[in-house]
């Protein structure tokens, strides 16, 4: 005697069969997923690149530690330190190095005459900058040594009046060069102006306090814990600063203006209403799939089928609807955040967004399918085959 086959085999996937035979009836459930996860998706990469610009100067410096005023609520919302707080980090022995950084609100007035609210970013650009931004080429590190250099965002040079030319510019009245322009530092509102500490005091006169620094930054030893250095620093100086590491600051700051800021507060009420518009049509979408095939599910039951094996089915189906769904999401995502990323439009998206939209297309279509199968359950076949 042969070998008996494996239970199982030579079997057909009625689910799979039936989506491939009658691919149009379901084309529209498996646009609809695609739909539903490309307004998610693009809703949670904007509202994640708007507020991630709020704090791009603190990821990309190359600073273990910043200061900040206790009362601080975000980093572009900064207030001025009192003067001795330098010298207290300093004496801690894990910390080799300390910079300070301004932060400024300034008016920038253009070649034609255009204003333009800016925040200026005075930075020690010195060699090892702490603040510099570690993305950007040392040769704009030191284009910015220059008396009254300052660099812009590309994104801004249209705004800011320097897009043909970049001689007549003005900061608060005194006259500065545009030494070169910069990616990935657009700001949410005005722009943002990066000069050196010099250009700074320059600018600001009588207002810029060189004793009382808004940030102070700081470089450990290797191999040391920035944690723990912060706990050390926060525990002698919590009257006069908070030490925080780059991610505890980005954190704060962009969870600030997600929940604590008006503009937060309407673009996340957006992001949730397009979330319940994209289930709304998948799951009608889905329905009305599955109901064209009533009739089909109704002569199955007829031939003695039981319930359980057409949920399964149905089930089934919903389940390869929301995984081919998602799939021309993820393309139709990388096409939009392209074609975003060319315009300089702010956009991030993290691998815990796309899991959370790759579960809730899954999630809507699998629920959709069974909400879909209430006819079918409360109807005799002999009805529906009349």
């Amino acid at each position: 005697m042969g070998a008996r086959p494996p239970a199982g085999a030579g079997r057909v996937s009625l689910a799979r069969q039936t989506l491939v035979y009658e691919w149009r009836r379901y084309l529209a459930a498996v646009l609809a997923v695609a739909f539903s996860g490309l307004l998610v998706l693009v809703q949670v990469a904007l509202l994640l690149g708007m507020f991630r610009t709020v704090t791009t100067v603190v990821e990309s410096a190359g600073a273990d530690l910043w200061m900040v005023e206790p009362t601080v609520s975000s980093f572009d919302l900064a207030r001025e330190l009192a003067p001795r707080v330098e010298n207290r980090v300093r004496a801690h022995p894990a910390v080799i190095r300390t910079e300070r950084l301004n932060l400024g609100f300034a008016d920038w007035r253009g070649p034609d005459g255009s204003r333009v609210a800016v925040t200026l970013i005075a930075l020690d650009v010195g060699p090892g900058s702490l603040g510099f931004p570690r993305s950007l080429p040392s040769a704009l590190r030191e284009a910015l040594q220059q008396p009254g250099a300052v660099l812009v965002d590309r994104a801004d040079v249209a705004k800011l009046g320097v897009a043909s030319r970049s001689e007549g510019v003005e900061i608060d009245g005194r006259r500065v060069r545009v030494a070169g322009t910069v990616g990935g530092f657009r700001a949410i509102g005005g722009a943002n102006v990066f000069v050196s500490e010099a250009t700074y005091r320059e600018i600001r006169g009588a207002a810029a306090s060189r004793d009382a620094p808004h940030y102070v930054l700081a470089a450990l030893a290797p191999g040391v814990d920035p944690a723990i250095v912060a706990a050390d620093l926060q525990s002698v100086g919590a009257e006069m600063f908070r030490a925080m590491t780059p991610d505890a600051l980005a954190t704060m700051s962009q969870t600030y203006w997600l929940l604590e800021s008006g503009t937060g507060a309407g673009f996340l009420f957006s992001t949730v209403l397009g979330l319940l518009v994209g289930v709304a049509i998948t799951s009608q979408t889905l329905r009305a799939a599955v109901l064209a095939s009533l009739r089909e599910y109704a002569t199955l039951r007829a031939l003695g089928v039981p319930l359980r094996a057409l949920r399964a089915v149905v089930l089934e189906q919903a389940a390869w609807i929301g995984a081919v769904g998602f799939v021309v999401t993820a393309i139709a995502t990388a096409l939009v955040i392209g074609a975003a990323m060319v315009a300089e439009v702010a956009v991030a998206l993290t691998w815990w967004a796309v899991l959370a939209t790759a579960i809730f297309s899954m999630l809507v279509s699998v629920i959709s399918g069974l909400v879909a199968l209430a006819p079918l359950l409360r109807t005799e076949p002999a009805e529906l085959l009349r």
